[in-house]
């Protein structure tokens, strides 16, 4: 996953189209055609919708573009971010993105599966019957 400090984040597309989507707007609702990127917004930490969105884009939707998480990001929710499709996370201004980095040093796997690693471990190739 890709970090970016607040101070660093801009809205606009590079070679792209980019929407920014508030959590309240249902992602199947929305045309994706021709949309690079898709800016989705925590306003507040304990507001977890913008997971549920990444995830429908990503397994329902099909949806292989760019997913970025802007607003209340802190270094807690980067793992779980990544496990639900985003890309890159623009972390609040007083979190450190050496620290951030840090977080998926600490969890190297999963056993279950996820947007990016569907299959769950005993599934995968290679998996002990």
């Amino acid at each position: 996953m890709k970090l970016i400090a607040a101070s660093a984040h801009s809205t606009a597309a590079e070679g792209g189209k980019v929407l920014e989507i508030a959590n309240t707007d249902d992602p199947r609702a929305l045309e994706l055609a021709g949309v690079t990127r898709i800016d989705l917004h925590f306003p507040k930490f304990t507001d977890g919708r913008a997971y549920s969105q990444a995830f429908l884009l990503r397994r329902r939707l099909g949806f292989t573009g760019e997913i970025r998480a802007t607003g209340d990001v802190l270094i807690d929710q980067l793992v779980q971010m990544e496990r639900t499709g985003f890309d890159v996370a623009v972390l609040r201004a007083d979190q450190n993105i050496d620290f951030a980095q840090r977080q998926f040093d600490r969890y190297r796997g999963f056993y279950q599966g996820d947007a990016v690693t569907v299959q769950p471990v005993f599934a995968r190739e290679g998996a002990a019957a």
